[in-house]
Order: C-alpha cells, then structure tokens, then sequence
C-alpha cells in the first residue's frame, strides 16, 4: 500500500505544480482547508489547513486546541532537475526543435535518447483575467538524440556535454503542427488565449521495483519527491495524535535545485509568514511566539547518497550508507547540513524510541558536497534543525535508484517525530517521551 502511493507520487509529480496539486489532493481527502494568501484566515482549533505560493510550494498545518507551545515541521522541496522550454519553435535540418535550458545540475548523457514528455502550467485569458491552469501532454513526444558514436570516436573516452549543442530535443518535421497547437488542445483553449508558461520536459519512465524480491524501486525524481511523499505521508498518519503541545506543519518548497532564492523557496520567508499568521490567529500571550520557537523542530528532509558499490572510494570510508539501511542522518562540518550534535542526538533518539535504523552520511574530506534547503530555512527560521534524508543512487539522473523498505523506515519515523512529547528546558537541554 505505501509503495503504490508513493509510485503514484512519484508519478504525478511531473513537475512542482504537479507535485503541489497532487500533495493538495492527499490533504483535501484528509479533511484540509485550502486557504488562499490573499485572504483573512479564519482559524478553528482541531482543523487542518495548507497554503501555496507560486502553485509550486505548499505548507500544511493542525491547529491545536490551545496556546501553540511549539512548532513541528518537515520540510522537503518539490523541483528536481530538467529542461525548461524557452521557445517552442526553432528549425534546423528539416527539422523542429524545441529550444530549452538546464534548470539544476544534471546528469545530462541520462537525459539522451528516451522518450520524453512537457507538462507545466499555462496562464489563459479569461473573462475574468489570467487564470494559470496545469498542463500534462503525458505522451512520449519528444527525445533528445545523441550523436552517434561514428562521429565521435572518443564518445567512450569522456564527452563534454555542451547544452546548447548536445541537448535540445527534437519535436517533429519541419513545417508540423507547433507545440502551441498541442497545448491548446490538451486544455481546450484557442492559441491566442494562451498569454505565457512554464513548461518543462520529464521523464515518462513509470517507477517500477527492481531486484530478486523487489527490493529496490528504480523512477524519475526521486530526488526530493520520495522525502516529499514519505514525510507527508507520516504528517497525515499522525495527524490526529501528536504531540499536544505543539502544532504540526508539513512544508514542500520549490526552486532548491538552483539554490532556493525566490519567493517560493526555501530561502524566502515563505514559512516564517505562514507560521506568524496562524500563531496570530489563535489565541497567544506575550513572548508566547519566541517561546514556542525556542521550543520548536525542523527536519529537513532530502535524499543522500548511497555508497556506489562501483565506486565506493567516492564515499567516506567512516561513514558508509547502505541503500535498505533506514533515515540518513546528514552532516558536514561547513554546516552545508544543519544537524549538529544536538539536533543530530534528538533525531537518533526519536529514531530508536520509534525501532527505525539510523545510518549517517557525509562527505570525503576532499570532496565538496551540494547542501539544501535547512540551512537557507535558517536564516528566517532560528529553530534547531537536522537534516535528514533516504540513500539513493544516481542523484540527479533522469531515472534514480533507492530502496523499498527506506521508505517505509522515513514513514514511520516521521510520524514518530510529530508524536513524540519534545521539551526544551533550556540551552541543550531536551526531555523525549514517546507518545502511547
């Protein structure tokens, strides 16, 4: 049951959009109000509530019925690597060409001759104004050829991908029916009413277990929607029973593949908004915000990389991560993570109060490693933090590669995290008491 609904996570989350929409479908069935930034919040104790901006990132809370001691929060981000569509028509060899860019660092050769589809969003005239609606074509459409190894002899011997030269896909013949024609009929709108997009390709592949006894999953965008889905999905099962002094919140932010500075990433304030407006919309005491911040938790939950058992000389001898192994507990001593000693001792702890295995990742000394969104949240967010995440291999590859029964243990201990009673009594001082 929670490998199909992470499939069809994996899945539907074609794009940031489409991954928002789909975690907003879970909430809707979960009994969660959508509320809209622009308008007064009205909030009532016991309720369930999300919010988006940009329709590419998404924050859900629980209300408590009292005074907010606390904040527990997940955070995960909703992009992963691909190719944004620039212009939809440029001609070359009789042929058509889409015209695209890298967004996020890729491993392009991945990206060569697979069947390839475009979805994103729209913004449409309407009586009423702009309304931005999602677009899926969901049909292998276009492919990025490679060049055949007749005239690149040294292809095998090490290939510099130029992504201007190398990667622009092919459409169809020239003279075909325009991209705009297609998304205009996937919608049911004239051309002309299409004003503006963001589209992107993606890859069709469907995720499908690998292995024996199926004990790995192979799919597109494991990273970061495996830690989107499982985290929320441990957000909703411990829904209606965590830990009665503090309020939990779910967050999945855009744009953290290209370093999260926009209004939707995690570096902008987009959490400390939503957090201020519900604590201002409940009844509170003075200082109480302060207080229930010093009394807080993030997770930041992005996947880590497996040891590469072709290239295990890649990854810290100390430090080696077994995909099956369970939460990755991430760490680096330039704080590209956030977890220290402190965050990294409550999560171990949550993690054995909930039976869950705890493996923990970091780099060779010599090798500098990306970081993600905890460290950013930071700067608007002063809360302990600690970066978490699940093993994977191929980071950044069309397809990716991670392991069934991870899942499962990121699940579980996330809904452990928002359960379990977490006191600060003072600088350091933490008290954990697993709920029953």
């Amino acid at each position: 049951m929670l490998l199909q609904q992470l499939f069809e996570f994996l899945h539907a989350g074609v794009t940031p959009f489409h991954a928002v929409a789909h975690a907003a479908s879970l909430l809707d069935a979960a009994g969660f109000t959508r509320l809209e930034e622009a308008d007064y919040w009205n909030l009532e104790p016991g309720r369930g509530y999300y919010t988006t901006r940009n329709n590419s990132s998404l924050i859900a809370w629980r209300v408590p019925d009292h005074a907010i001691g606390g904040w527990r929060i997940t955070a995960s981000h909703s992009d992963s690597p691909t190719w944004r569509i620039k212009n939809t028509s440029v001609t070359s060899a009789g042929c058509t060409r889409l015209n695209v860019e890298g967004y996020g660092g890729m491993n392009m050769a991945t990206w060569l001759d697979r069947p390839l589809s475009i979805a994103g969003r729209v913004l449409v005239r309407t009586e009423d104004g702009l309304e931005s609606r999602l677009v899926d074509l969901d049909r292998d459409l276009v492919v990025i050829p490679s060049l055949a190894i007749h005239m690149d002899r040294a292809l095998n011997d090490g290939h510099k991908y130029n992504p201007q030269v190398d990667m622009q896909p092919l459409y169809g013949p020239e003279g075909c029916r325009p991209l705009t024609a297609l998304l205009a009929q996937a919608l049911g709108v004239a051309e002309e009413e299409m004003v503006d997009f963001d589209l992107t390709l993606y890859t069709r592949q469907v995720p499908t277990t690998i292995g024996p006894d199926g004990e790995y999953f192979l799919a597109p965008r494991i990273d970061d929607l495996e830690c989107a889905a499982t985290t929320l999905f441990g957000f909703l099962s411990a829904a209606d029973h965590t830990d009665s002094a503090c309020a939990p919140v779910w967050a999945m932010f855009d744009n953290e593949e290209v370093g999260s500075g926009t209004r939707q990433g995690a570096a902008s304030v987009f959490l400390r908004d939503v957090l201020d407006r519900v604590y201002d919309a409940i009844p509170h005491s003075a200082q109480g915000m302060q207080r229930a911040l010093a009394n807080s938790f993030v997770l930041s939950a992005d996947n880590a990389h497996a040891t590469h058992p072709n290239f295990a000389d890649k990854a810290d001898p100390a430090n080696p991560v077994r995909l099956g192994g369970g939460l990755v507990l991430k760490v680096n001593a330039s704080q590209k993570y956030t977890t220290n000693a402190l965050s990294g001792a409550v999560v171990k702890e949550i993690c054995r109060l909930a039976d869950v295995k705890v493996q923990q990742f970091a780099n060779r000394a010599d090798l500098p490693g990306g970081s993600t969104l905890g460290n950013l949240q930071s700067h608007t967010l002063p809360v302990p933090m600690a970066d978490i995440g699940l093993a994977q291999l191929g980071m950044h590859s069309a397809v990716e590669t991670a392991a069934v029964s991870d899942a499962d243990a990121m699940v579980r201990a996330v809904d452990a995290f928002y359960r379990t009673h977490l006191r600060c009594l003072g600088d350091g001082q933490y008290t954990l008491e697993a709920a029953e």
